[in-house]
Order: C-alpha cells, then structure tokens, then sequence
C-alpha cells in the first residue's frame, strides 16, 4: 500500500478567526476515503487559529502566536478525534520540531512511532512544536515540515492542501492570463528566492515556501501534488481515480 503525507494550511482550516468546520469535515472525510487505498499521515496547521478562538491575542507578537498555538493545538486534535470517531479511525498527536530531523538517530525514532501507528491503522497528525519552535514559527512552516516528513518516513509523496490550487506560470491574482503548470520536473533558483506571500492572516507561507518543499523533494527522487483544500475535487480526481484534472505535480517524470 503506498504511503502519503498529507499537509494542510491555516488558510483552508481557518475562517473568520476560527476554525472552518465544514472544511476540516471535508478533509477528515477524504481521508478516511483514502485510507482504503493508502496509509495517511497528516500534517496540520490550524492550531493558532484554533488558540484564537479562546484567547484574543495579537498574532502578531511571536509569544502570543506560541501561546495560542498551545491553547489551540488540544482543540484541533479534539476537533480531529470527534470527526474521525464517525469512520471509526483514531488519530493521534506527534508534535516535532526540526531538531527530529537533524539525525538520522532522531528521526529514525519518529519513523518507529509513525511505523507503529500505521501498522494499526491510525492516522499520525503531525505539527511543529509551536509553543517551543520559534525559528518554525518565524519562518512557519509546516509546507517544509511536511516535506521533511515525507522524505523521512517514507512516503510516495507529498499532497499540499493549499488556498493555492496549483502552480501558475504568473500570479493569477495579478494576471487573468495566468495558466496553470500541470507537471513540474525542476524549480528554478530564481522561483526559489521569490517573496513569500502567504494570503491569509493565519498562514506562514505562500507558494515560496510550497515550492522549497518540492524542491526539497525533487532533489530526493520525490514527488509532491499541489491542489485546492477548498475543492478536494482535483485531488480526489488524482489520487482516487488516476486523472489529472487540475492541481500541480512536481515529479522528475510522470508516474
């Protein structure tokens, strides 16, 4: 059975200050649904959004983003537990840092816990250690982080959930011309090094941070899919029924 990662953003779980519900049920159903053709490991942001919910703090102050990433990250996972009880599923927390992947060692001993869950049939919801990882919250990035995590505990590749639908050769947003790159084989260094423009006040990334994880992934033999966490359509379309609808595959050569 092949293995996917897959990450989803603050902008497609959060809305209005608090968490988009019908989106995150959305996203718990197609997992469930994947599940019976891949075994899943989700990475999810959202955790300081779901803080927010609880206590009114500026986000803009790193301390207050860490301690509403504390208040929040229990109430993500309740909202995860409750959600998964109806396809009888059992998530379960681990909160990493980068420091888990400076190793071999270290990331060998998540590989055994993720193994472990796996194996009975439970879905690992992976996040950055927020209340603690202050250069993850800087540069905030669970886009690398789950590009990490596919690398190192063995997934086919990478899904990107994202407000972001796919790769574009301009901005969309700039340009009604604007056309989608349905298969990306390399990203250049001047892609690479473009402003990062995250489009929503609880995101951390744009699409710079979404096209350093599938460089990162690239350069390892990897694959990853960008597509819409709004519309799971694309992605379904993919990965359930072999079509290429819409969304990004970046991958040295097609499947």
């Amino acid at each position: 059975m092949k293995r996917l990662v897959v990450k989803v953003g603050s902008a497609v779980l959060s809305e209005q200050n608090r968490i988009a519900k019908d989106r995150m049920q959305n996203l718990v159903d197609f997992i469930a649904e994947l599940k019976g053709r891949y075994e899943v490991i989700l990475v999810s942001s959202g955790a300081v959004a779901a803080g927010y919910t609880e206590l009114k703090l500026d986000k803009k102050i790193l301390a207050n983003k860490q301690a509403l990433a504390s208040i929040g990250q229990p109430i993500l996972m309740n909202k995860y537990k409750k959600m998964f009880e109806h396809h009888d599923v059992i998530p379960a927390q681990i909160l990493v840092t980068a420091a888990n992947f400076n190793t071999h060692e270290e990331s060998q001993k998540a590989k055994d816990t993720i193994e472990t869950l796996l194996m009975h049939n439970v879905v690992p919801i992976i996040n950055e250690n927020d209340a603690t990882a202050t250069e993850e919250l800087v540069l905030g990035d669970n886009d690398q982080l789950s590009a990490y995590a596919a690398y190192h505990f063995g997934a086919d590749m990478l899904v990107i959930l994202s407000d972001i639908d796919a790769y574009y050769d301009k901005d969309p947003r700039s340009y009604s011309d604007a056309k989608i790159r349905a298969h990306v084989e390399s990203i250049t260094a001047e892609e690479l090094s473009c402003e990062v423009t995250p489009n929503h006040s609880f995101a951390t990334g744009g699409i710079v941070t979404k096209l350093k994880a599938a460089d990162f992934l690239l350069k390892r033999n990897g694959s990853m899919f960008l597509a819409s966490g709004f519309d799971l359509s694309d992605i379904r379309s993919f990965l359930m029924n072999d079509t290429h609808v819409g969304g990004t595959l970046f991958q040295a050569h097609t499947l």
